[in-house]
């Protein structure tokens, strides 16, 4: 997630300093991915360096508020119009692990998934006591309580998304007859020399 182009759609809305700033960001994202004030005051730097962002001083309440530049408010409307690219996926942890674990010698598979399976749908759990906590769209409701009942449903059909992702990865495995791959060795093979020429 791009905090960058958070914070600076959010300064081209209004000035704010970095305390509201960080407020806002995790108000409305409901408080999913937090913060650190560091962090929101190296970013806000960063955008007043590269001109998108300008200091504005306030003698009234001594605090340094930020505004967007044209430039800056120019760069916030590209990102709400630019569709966010799937080719370029972090790194995901639990699908390292598992990847890791169906290649290793002596890891029980079926263990990992049982265990993250129940780890996810204790999540889901959560995320539906959370979201019987808003407000329902027939009924009035706020911006960031709408943005957060947003997220929430995000959160819900990744993990719904994860537990089918699982339960595929227990049958593949189950129905698997794996057999040893002359490259693959071949690979280890000249992998295992390099080493033994790197150490010397």
């Amino acid at each position: 997630m791009s905090v960058k182009h958070g914070l600076l759609a959010l300064l081209a809305e209004e000035p704010m300093g970095v305390y509201r700033l960080r407020k806002e960001f995790e108000a409305r994202t409901g408080g999913s991915w937090p913060i650190n004030i560091g962090q929101v005051y190296s970013t806000v730097q960063r955008l007043e360096r590269d001109g998108l962002v300008v200091r504005i001083e306030d003698s009234a309440d001594d605090v340094d508020r930020f505004e967007s530049t044209p430039a800056g408010r120019e760069q916030a409307s590209a990102w709400w119009s630019t569709p966010v690219s799937r080719g370029d996926t972090g790194r995901d942890e639990l699908v390292i692990k598992l990847a890791l674990a169906v290649s290793a010698v002596g890891v029980d598979v079926r263990d990992i998934v049982q265990a993250q399976r129940s780890e996810t749908m204790r999540a889901m759990r959560d995320f539906t006591r959370l979201k019987a906590q808003v407000p329902s769209l027939g009924d009035r409701i706020t911006r960031p309580e709408l943005a957060w009942s947003l997220v929430l449903d995000h959160h819900t059909f990744t993990a719904e998304a994860e537990v089918r992702w699982l339960d595929h990865i227990e049958a593949s495995v189950a129905r698997a007859v794996i057999t040893p791959s002359s490259d693959v060795d071949a690979d280890q093979t000249t992998a295992d020399r390099s080493d033994r020429e790197i150490s010397r």
